[in-house]
């Protein structure tokens, strides 16, 4: 079969435009170029009826005017199997933990339709993750979408290896890790923190680096979504699939838009967010065979939740989690704000009539709290009415409550990690909320797992 070449006409940055006189490759078609074909291309338009404009996944040096351009005839791919389990990989689906390349693997595009709305399971089940804070105020639903909004430093990347290390220990499931424009270092120790939990050889990890160019981290997320789809479609296993950072991915998308020369939209970002955000997250969904469930880390600019990026990740979740650097700051970890957390399963019909009197009685106690903390800051706690003070001892009883010691920090805190079952965490909100526990020390309910710890 005769090879389609082309040759290229000008190289400005990661943008590349090439001359096919014969036949133009199809859309997102992967390119060879370079002396040994090691510079990987990507179709991204159309010029003319001759030339296509391209963005490189690798440094373009060594490139050069009239080079020659070879026409793979397929767009990327990865490899996917149970052979990847245990293994780190790169957007081009090569090993990088240093350890054997993979032999006869089966390899799969990045690009796939969403399954059908007829092939979707229509089931609703909860997806419990041990962590006390999340399962009662904002559940996250089996093969849905949970976004952990917040900003620099607030612990979203902790809370995701924490659900990593609970998942893989509940379930009997696959876990997938996606990292997009994390720092060498960050993918490094998440590495060897998995390895030394043992929960390494369930998980498959995929990273498209800070270093490197907009369009690697512009597709590693289809790069970890393929694998997952084939673990879900044809090993009917249930996958965990966790991304760090979606908003990179944004911003690489934005990158990608610039270099290509689109104009820019709202805040600069580029005009196809919307489509290509649901592109990515569409993909992400349950059959009735088996479901993956994602857990997103969303950095928000400025932690502002107005910004574009944020507003349209939100239009794609079922629970969103929002990391509070004031609660940060009081030392209450995980860092989940009670009263901006919220999820589409906190239903009487999904989650049952008590979870939910429970989790809104929480939230309304705090909801006060939050309100009497100017009148305290004034007056001081003293000229409360007795009622209202109850209220301020029992949202910071419960405050103390959702906090939790993880078994990922057990080195840093010196205090052992804590899974709590669903029926513990309720029943302790619930007895503080009837006073159970109102002659005892706030300090006594902080960092321990079920309410029964107070006693011991």
């Amino acid at each position: 079969m005769a090879v389609n070449q082309g040759r290229i006409l000008s190289i400005r940055g990661s943008v590349v435009d090439v001359l096919f006189p014969d036949c133009l490759p199809e859309s997102r078609s992967l390119l060879r170029a370079g002396k040994t074909q090691q510079i990987a291309l990507e179709v991204m338009t159309y010029l003319n009826s001759e030339v296509v404009r391209t963005i490189a996944l690798n440094p373009t040096q060594g490139l050069a005017r009239s080079s020659m351009v070879i026409d793979t005839g397929h767009t990327l791919q990865v490899p996917v199997g149970e052979a990847n389990l245990g293994r780190m990989f790169n957007v081009f689906g090569e090993t990088i933990d240093g350890q054997k390349p993979l032999l006869n693997e089966t390899m799969r595009s990045l690009h796939a339709h969403p399954i059908p709305l007829c092939d979707r399971a229509t089931t609703t089940d909860i997806f419990l993750t041990g962590i006390k804070a999340i399962d009662v105020l904002a559940p996250l639903e089996k093969g849905g979408k949970a976004g952990l909004f917040g900003g620099a430093g607030v612990g979203k990347t902790v809370l995701i290896t924490e659900l990593i290390n609970n998942v893989v220990s509940r379930y009997k499931g696959v876990s997938i890790f996606c990292g997009i424009g994390e720092r060498s270092r960050e993918g490094e120790e998440l590495y060897r923190e998995m390895q030394s939990a043992g929960v390494l050889n369930n998980t498959v990890m995929v990273f498209g680096q800070m270093n490197e160019p907009p369009g690697v981290r512009f597709r590693v997320g289809h790069a970890a979504l393929t694998m997952a789809e084939y673990f879900r479609d044809d090993l009917h296993k249930d996958v965990l699939l966790t991304i760090d950072n979606i908003f990179r991915f944004i911003q690489a998308g934005s990158e990608v838009s610039g270099l290509m020369g689109q104009l820019p939209s709202r805040v600069g970002y580029q005009p196809t967010l919307a489509s290509e955000l649901a592109e990515l997250e569409e993909r992400i969904c349950n059959t009735s065979s088996a479901s993956i469930t994602s857990i997103q880390a969303v950095y928000v600019p400025a932690d502002d939740m107005t910004d574009p990026a944020a507003v349209h990740t939100f239009s794609h979740l079922s629970a969103s989690i929002v990391l509070s650097r004031k609660r940060v700051s009081e030392g209450l970890y995980p860092a989940i704000d009670p009263l901006q957390s919220d999820s589409k399963m906190l239903t009487p019909q999904v989650v049952g009539d008590r979870h939910y009197k429970i989790a809104q009685t929480v939230r309304q106690t705090l909801a006060n709290y939050e309100e009497l903390k100017d009148i305290i800051a004034m007056l001081g706690l003293e000229e409360l009415a007795q009622s209202e003070r109850n209220i301020v001892y029992r949202a910071r009883r419960l405050e103390r409550f959702l906090t939790q010691p993880f078994f990922t920090t057990e080195q840093f805190t010196g205090l052992e990690g804590k899974m709590v079952k669903l029926e513990d965490a309720l029943s302790g909100c619930d007895r503080i909320l009837n006073d159970e526990f109102s002659d005892v020390p706030e300090r006594s309910l902080y960092m321990i797992g079920s309410v029964d710890e107070i006693k011991k």
